[in-house]
Parts: structure tokens; C-alpha cells; sequence
């Protein structure tokens, strides 16, 4: 059975990224849904079948998927082989042989941030370190060494996730879109609001970039992905490069590094 076209499902605590991609590793088609952890096998056939033929795009004939959110990543196995009769490579840190996870547990790490670091690869060329800020329901830092070494990193608390607790916290305060205002001082509770969770966020995120990149024996490049990286970008000024498909991107160079 023919190899491609691949599918490429990232599975997050809020949304699920989807893609397919070609022969050359081109992602040719991207979808990004909910992620409902209650949704059952036959119920993620649907969707996925659907999803496909919206767009017009074939069938897969391989998937690989990683997942943070169980147990979806098992269902969308299930799902997979029972209704596309393909079976799909579930990415862990027990089945890349290649990959140094050089953290207290390695098996601890998450599926996406070793997916990310197949994403950054490309960005390694003249630097012995990248650092992929991964804006999410968390907010990850993946500090990843040349060799396909995953060296450690952070975790904070997302922009919107942030914000979704002062607002829930403080009941006269006005659920607001997080985007960047004009300046830094507020003039009504509205551009202050905006101002202290997008202009505070970047700063947060700019200085853990410093101090990552003081503790590193070399220079870093820094790759922002994730949804909330458009919001920010232009704004962090420790970020060098901004990467929307970065994390599923990875996902596909990983199947087939394998």
C-alpha cells in the first residue's frame, strides 16, 4: 500500500491540528477543530472523514499522530484503522531511538515538544541550539540541542488561559480580544487590559528567552509557533523567526525519519 498521502494529527488539550501531506513531506491540506476529549472512534472517522471531503482531498494511506490529551490519541488509532484501514504511528519517547531526551524522566516529555524538535531541525544550520516558544493552552519553551537532543526547557501558563482566570477572578472586568493596543498606557479598561496580557506576555516570554540563552554554552535561534504567536509577533523581541506549521511540519519529518 502506497505511503501517501500521509496524515499528520497533533492533538492538543484545546485544539487538534490536522494535516496531509504529499510525497515530497509537503503539507497540502491543514485543518484546525476542537479537541473534545468525549468524542468516540466512530465519532473521529466522521470528522475526519468529513474534513477531507469538504476539501476535496484523497483518502490517507498513513497517519502518524501525537497526542497530549488522552485518551483521544488511542481513539483516533482506533478510529484510523477500523474505518481507513491504515495504522498510525503514535509518537512517543519510547519509539525514537534517534532522539536524546535528556530530562530527569525522559519519558515524561510530551509528544508535541518531540515533534518540535523535528520542526526546528531546519533552523539548526548555523546554530548549535533552537529554542521553540510553543504558544498553547501551556505555553512551552523546547530547548533542543544538534543531534536531536531535547535538553529541557519550560512551561508557563498560556496568554488565554491567563486571561480567562483574571476574568472569571474579577467580575467587572470585560472579556476582552487579546491583541496588541496601540501604546502601553491604558486609557480605558479595555486597552489596559490588552496592554498587560499581550505587552506583559512578550515580556515574560522575551525574558526567559534571555535567561535560557544565558545558561546555553552557545548561541540559540528562537522559533515561535502555536496559535498565539500571531498575535505577538513583531512584539517579543527575542523571537527570530515565527513558524505556524512548525509542530506538524515536525510531525511529518518524524514519520519519516523513522
Amino acid at each position: 500500500m502506497p505511503a501517501f498521502p500521509l496524515l499528520a494529527v497533533d492533538i492538543g488539550n484545546t485544539s487538534t491540528v490536522i494535516g496531509l501531506a504529499d510525497e515530497h513531506l509537503d503539507l497540502t491540506h491543514t485543518w484546525r477543530i476542537r479537541t473534545n476529549r468525549e468524542h468516540l472512534p466512530d465519532d473521529l472517522a466522521m470528522r475526519l472523514h468529513s474534513l477531507l471531503a469538504l476539501t476535496g482531498a484523497p483518502m490517507p494511506r498513513a497517519a502518524v499522530l501525537s497526542s497530549v490529551a488522552p485518551p483521544l490519541g488511542q481513539n483516533y488509532v482506533l478510529a484510523l484503522r477500523r474505518h481507513f484501514a491504515v495504522e498510525a504511528f503514535e509518537v512517543s519517547a519510547t519509539n525514537l531511538p534517534d532522539v536524546q531526551v535528556e530530562l530527569d524522566v525522559p519519558d515524561a516529555v510530551g509528544a508535541d515538544r518531540l515533534c518540535n524538535l523535528f520542526g526546528a531541525e531546519k533552523y539548526l544550520n548555523t546554530h548549535e541550539y533552537a529554542v521553540v516558544v510553543d504558544f498553547g493552552t501551556s505555553t512551552n519553551f523546547d530547548v533542543i540541542g544538534r543531534g536531536r537532543r531535547f535538553l529541557g526547557g519550560v512551561l508557563a501558563t498560556g496568554a488565554q488561559v491567563s486571561a480567562d482566570a483574571l476574568f472569571s477572578r474579577a467580575a467587572k472586568l470585560p472579556r476582552i480580544t487579546l491583541q496588541a493596543p496601540g501604546t502601553a498606557i491604558g486609557k480605558n479598561t479595555t486597552h489596559a487590559l490588552q496592554s498587560g496580557l499581550v505587552f506583559g506576555y512578550a515580556e515574560m516570554v522575551d525574558g526567559l528567552l534571555r535567561r535560557i540563552r544565558a545558561e546555553l554554552p552557545g548561541p540559540a535561534v528562537a522559533i515561535a509557533t502555536g496559535g498565539f504567536s500571531r498575535t505577538i509577533e513583531g512584539i517579543c523581541r527575542e523571537i527570530d523567526h515565527y513558524d505556524e506549521t512548525l509542530t506538524l511540519r515536525g510531525l511529518v519529518e518524524l514519520w519519516a525519519s523513522r
